[in-house]
């Protein structure tokens, strides 16, 4: 009976210690990370800008195709949908509201968020795993080179501004393809549409949706980099922080959603 007890407690002790370590480190990445992106540069470090316009076209122009494809067809689906239930209240024309406003404020910024979670936050993790099992980072460090301010900030920077740019593109053309069906499967008239989207929609509600953006942004870099940084042994472990890192990545994402739509709901 005490060994038992004495194990379980040493369970607890070592899952403990593992939870403490992994928040010390996290903390310190985004310490780091901030460091080089914000004080760092007032010092005379100046950020890698050619790097940054690399990362802008990995992450976000090349990512276009993919976005507007799938926002086409949430579009057109939430149009469906909607249109399913208001056709028994006679109040077809409604279809406008909710596809407006509900991917404006919410699937526009968190799809968006997972696609780019899957594609670019799983690169950030492979790229960066794979020179830490390489040892590349470390020979960064013998050379006098911050491994963050070389590999993270770049990243950071283009996420920041084409995490926002992203879920615009897809705000937008989500909002045709429920155009689309509105006016051709629906037959509701064009310029009616397009009024009672105009109506429906606030500021607030896009600005919402792109604060979202720009924190998914931060939020899939710094888990990204914080499980890139993380290996430590070769190729097997890189495909495992790999897929730990989209995983850890889409549930903060909706954590951070939760978290943004309470603080909206309260204050906006």
């Amino acid at each position: 009976m005490p060994l038992r007890v004495e194990n379980f407690f040493g369970l607890i002790g070592r899952r403990t210690l593992s939870f403490l370590n992994n928040v010390h480190d996290v903390a310190c990445l985004v310490n780091d990370v901030f460091y080089w992106t914000l004080i760092s540069p007032m010092r005379g470090k100046q950020i890698r800008f050619r790097a940054v316009i690399t990362e802008i076209v990995r992450t976000g122009y090349n990512a276009v195709p993919i976005v507007a494809v799938i926002s086409f067809f949430v579009g057109v689906i939430l149009a469906l949908q909607a249109a399913y239930q208001l056709r028994k209240f006679g109040a077809l024309i409604y279809v406008a509201d909710l596809v407006g406003v509900s991917i404006t404020r919410e699937l526009g910024p968190i799809i968006t968020a997972i696609i780019v979670a899957g594609r670019s936050g799983s690169a950030f993790a492979a790229e960066i795993g794979s020179m830490k099992a390489a040892e590349e980072v470390d020979a960064l460090d013998t050379m006098g080179i911050n491994p963050v301010r070389f590999l993270v900030v770049p990243k950071l920077i283009a996420l920041m501004l084409m995490q926002p740019a992203l879920t615009a593109i897809f705000d937008l053309i989500g909002m045709l393809g429920g155009f689309l069906l509105a006016i051709t499967l629906l037959e509701i008239y064009p310029y009616s549409y397009y009024a009672q989207t105009v109506n429906a929609l606030l500021i607030k509600d896009v600005m919402t949706g792109l604060v979202k953006a720009w924190a998914f942004g931060v939020v899939i870099t710094l888990v990204g980099a914080y499980h890139g940084f993380k290996v430590s042994a070769g190729a097997e472990e890189v495909g495992m922080r790999t897929t730990a890192s989209v995983v850890s990545a889409i549930f903060l994402v909706i954590f951070f959603d939760f978290f943004f739509t309470t603080l909206f709901y309260y204050f906006l």
